[in-house]
């Protein structure tokens, strides 16, 4: 049974995403005064006095987009309207009742939903005798809330609740057992293999690069499970980045990598690998995520073999070279399920905790295969070793001194961990730690 829907909707800057933050308590919408900012449906689960419904934040109703996305804009929030349960009708209390809230209003007037009016921007008793003026719209007497201060939040989630239907703890949709993050440069056809994974227009595809703007949320289901894709906006250079939207836009990719499970790291095929290419792939790697590089628009690409584009990318892309590869066509649903096949292997593979006694002899097989140069006349030695934590998978080295095994040794060992552990396609973390003395010494000197 799916849950509840709560949909936002009003004009521009009425503070419907501030106010879906409030609610998720999370920044997840951006928050900008510039009109136009949220363009498709963004979306969480709210859990209220256990209870859970899904938060539905739109594009500000009657904006003219400026990449002519206007048509896009509205199709997202009529979809998002008639799926919802609730209806939230922000409007700005100092602002007073406008025209195009007028507008809207008389929109919302001909769909058969509960509707909520909330006046929003009540940051001080001295603004709630505003709101009296507001009962003109017809939606009875508004709730008054402050989005940015919380004044309200727990008095609407009470009355949301109390008109949802009532709700079983089988009711509640299964977690998802994965998140990935979409992430590349702009128009490598993230938005499109969004709405693929999804089956439907989940979110709007345009030639106009930086269309998304938020991280989008959406859930989909492959062979009876249930994942999360974050579909991202598009990483462009530092020099590129034209006002606050896009910085922030850049910002919560980042954020996206972090809190995903694997990473869908999307290049497009047509094009060749770019300075936004590389630092996207370098911040992947400095976060340990395992990740999936996807070779999107595939189809398009004449005369070239798979093999061969590998070796491409494992030269522009070193740090990722153990990284598997998924060559697909988005917009043609090409090998699609078997790139999120290879995502849920690298899943187990980041999760899968191997005994002591076999690490240690996979490191001690490396020490005989090659060990650290010898500095200021002393032997790197190697006492014990031991995994602490998956996801990614860590493990503690005891040595004699740290500083006698650097970067390139580090990588050294990854690597042969790698080809010998069930860990081949996935980053590992290492920690050498100082230990003088200890019962287990795996160096033979």
């Amino acid at each position: 049974m799916s849950i509840p829907v709560v949909v936002i909707v009003g004009r521009p800057n009425v503070g419907k995403s501030a106010l879906f933050n409030c609610f998720s308590k999370r920044r997840i919408s951006i928050v900008e005064p510039t009109c136009g900012v949220t363009r498709d449906r963004v979306s969480t689960e709210i859990r209220h006095m256990d209870y859970m419904f899904e938060l539905v934040d739109t594009g500000g109703m009657g904006i003219t987009d400026s990449d002519g996305l206007t048509k896009d804009i509205e199709a997202q929030i009529e979809v998002a309207l008639a799926a919802a349960d609730i209806v939230l009708f922000v409007v700005d209390v100092r602002d007073g009742i406008t025209p195009l809230d007028r507008i809207v209003a008389e929109r919302l007037r001909h769909i058969k939903k509960e509707i909520i009016l909330v006046a929003n921007k009540v940051d001080t008793p001295k603004f709630e005798h505003l709101m009296a003026e507001f009962n003109k719209l017809g939606f009875g007497e508004p709730y008054p809330v402050s989005a940015l201060e919380g004044y309200g939040r727990t008095d609407l989630l009470d009355k949301l609740i109390s008109l949802l239907p009532p709700q079983e703890a089988g009711d509640i949709a299964a977690e998802a057992i994965m998140k990935l993050a979409i992430v590349g440069k702009r128009n490598a056809g993230k938005s499109t293999l969004i709405n693929t994974l999804a089956r439907k227009q989940r979110v709007i595809v345009s030639e106009v690069p930086g269309t998304t703007r938020d991280s989008i949320d959406v859930k989909f289901e492959i062979d009876n499970k249930q994942f999360l894709a974050i579909d991202t906006a598009g990483v462009r250079k530092k020099r590129q980045v034209k006002d606050s939207i896009e910085f922030y836009s850049m910002a919560r990719a980042e954020r996206s990598i972090r809190r995903a499970d694997v990473v869908l790291f999307l290049i497009d095929a047509t094009l060749k690998i770019s300075e936004v290419d590389k630092k996207l792939g370098a911040y992947i790697d400095s976060q340990k995520k395992p990740c999936v590089i996807v070779i999107n628009k595939w189809d398009l690409v004449k005369g070239i073999e798979t093999e061969e584009y590998h070796k491409y990318i494992n030269k522009c892309l070193p740090g990722l070279s153990f990284v598997p590869l998924s060559f697909i066509s988005a917009k043609n649903n090409d090998h699609v399920v078997e790139m999120i096949h290879l995502a849920m292997d690298l899943y187990e593979q980041a999760h899968t905790r191997v005994s002591t006694s076999e690490l240690n002899k996979v490191v001690e097989e490396a020490l005989a295969l090659q060990r650290p140069a010898q500095r200021r006349s002393k032997t790197p030695k190697v006492y014990y070793s031991t995994q602490i934590n998956v996801a990614p998978p860590t493990f503690v080295i005891f040595v004699n001194d740290p500083t006698l095994f650097d970067s390139n040794y580090e990588r050294y060992l990854g690597n042969q961990l790698r080809s010998k552990l069930p860990f081949s396609e996935i980053p590992l973390r290492f920690y050498f730690r100082q230990r003088s003395k200890t019962k287990q010494n795996i160096e033979h000197s």
